[in-house]
């Protein structure tokens, strides 16, 4: 393996950790479609420094970005609060405008400059190992490890500092208020480090894959975990797999290396997204055609509740009263002897002790509507352990 290829990958890395940390707080705000608004909308911020410096390694450029991006997220706020469009509708009118405000003044004043739409969008991370941060003749490295490792540091201490205030004001704004921090200083805390952040990995990795690195880790840890904290490591650890294991796929494939990357993420998140154990769409769809099972099974127990005639109560009687056809009927019974609900003698049916006390709860809880009532069903029927 080659310095360069090591640097890309360390590169790819660093930005991924960089980006996933305030991506988490931005899926848990609802807050995702922001993150695509600020990496387009930057764009006039970075020509206006450029035009100010004349120096694309300024750090003036990441000031000028991360104020632009900023004001995508006040005009954002404003609109909205007029209450005449909503969130996702404002951000659509904010940041076309202001990305085609960046496009103009390049067309205009920096064609003969490199700073094209196309590197703007796309990046490209095989040529990040090449700009080198020179000091006195000594080669420290590639500028984007500096630049991005730098924005790393700074946003992991303001989120060691106020971890707490940040957490709070994003699951509950009333409380953070009421405990006297401003939830709208937070707020605006985060987007400027969403901002800085987009503006730092513009460069080696551009705007799609920021975008990517800053969401798709965060939306996959969350179908894992309600935990904040395993939430942070889980989208960091995915952002850091994703970028390494896609630069070994764009290696292979001679394929675009953020294009791999972003692929990687999205299979990351399928494959989670299909499989996670408790919101999984696998496991979602097994739990509701078990409670659907098992809604069937209270029908039944009510059914031989409320008559005591052998002729209701005889199995082939559930096909005509209940309507259900005669493999339901079939799996119904089963799963109700199965629980030790009900006896069958002769083919007539009846309760067990344990199946009249369960249906007793049953009815006791349907009536009250007493979540108190459904404590001791837990380990009976699966439809009340929430």
């Amino acid at each position: 393996m080659s310095s360069a290829q090591i640097e890309i990958q360390l590169i790819a890395s660093i930005v991924a950790i960089a980006c996933a940390i305030p991506g988490t707080f931005l899926v848990l705000r609802k807050m995702a479609l922001i993150s695509d608004a600020i990496s387009h909308s930057i764009l006039p911020g970075l020509v206006i420094g450029f035009f100010i410096t004349h120096d694309l390694n300024s750090p003036l450029l990441i000031l000028m970005g991360a104020l632009s991006g900023i004001l995508t997220v006040v005009l954002v706020e404003y609109i909205q609060r007029t209450k005449l469009v909503k969130e996702d509708t404002a951000i659509g009118l904010v940041f076309p405008a202001l990305f085609s405000i960046g496009v103009i003044l390049i067309a205009k004043n920096a064609n003969d400059v490199h700073l094209d739409v196309d590197a703007v969008l796309l990046g490209e991370l095989a040529f990040a190992p090449f700009d080198r941060l020179l000091i006195n003749g000594t080669d420290l490295g590639p500028k984007s490890i500096w630049v991005i490792g730098t924005i790393l540091l700074i946003t992991t201490t303001l989120v060691i500092t106020f971890f707490k205030e940040l957490k709070i004001s994003t699951f509950d704004t009333g409380l953070a208020t009421a405990l006297g921090f401003s939830p709208a200083v937070i707020h605006y805390g985060l987007m400027s480090i969403a901002s800085i952040t987009t503006v730092g990995a513009f460069d080696a990795v551009g705007a799609i894959l920021v975008v990517a690195l800053m969401i798709a880790p965060a939306a996959t840890a969350y179908l894992l975990t309600n935990d904040l904290k395993k939430m942070l490591t889980l989208s960091i650890t995915f952002g850091v797999f994703s970028a390494i294991s896609g630069y070994w796929v764009a290696h292979l494939l001679d394929a675009s290396i953020s294009g791999s990357m972003t692929t990687m993420l999205g299979l990351v998140f399928l494959i989670v997204y299909l499989f996670a154990p408790n919101k999984g769409l696998i496991s979602v769809l097994y739990r509701n055609k078990q409670q659907q099972k098992e809604v069937q099974l209270l029908t039944f127990l009510l059914h031989l509740n409320n008559h005591s005639d052998e002729k209701e109560r005889h199995i082939n009687h559930l096909n005509e009263h209940i309507n259900w056809h005669k493999l339901k009927s079939k799996l119904i019974v089963e799963l109700a002897e199965k629980n030790n609900m009900i006896t069958i003698n002769k083919k007539i049916i009846s309760l067990t002790p344990k199946g009249k006390l369960f249906t007793e709860k049953a009815i006791n809880y349907i009536i009250t509507n007493d979540d108190t009532e459904i404590e001791s069903m837990k380990n009976d029927f699966f439809l009340f352990r929430g």
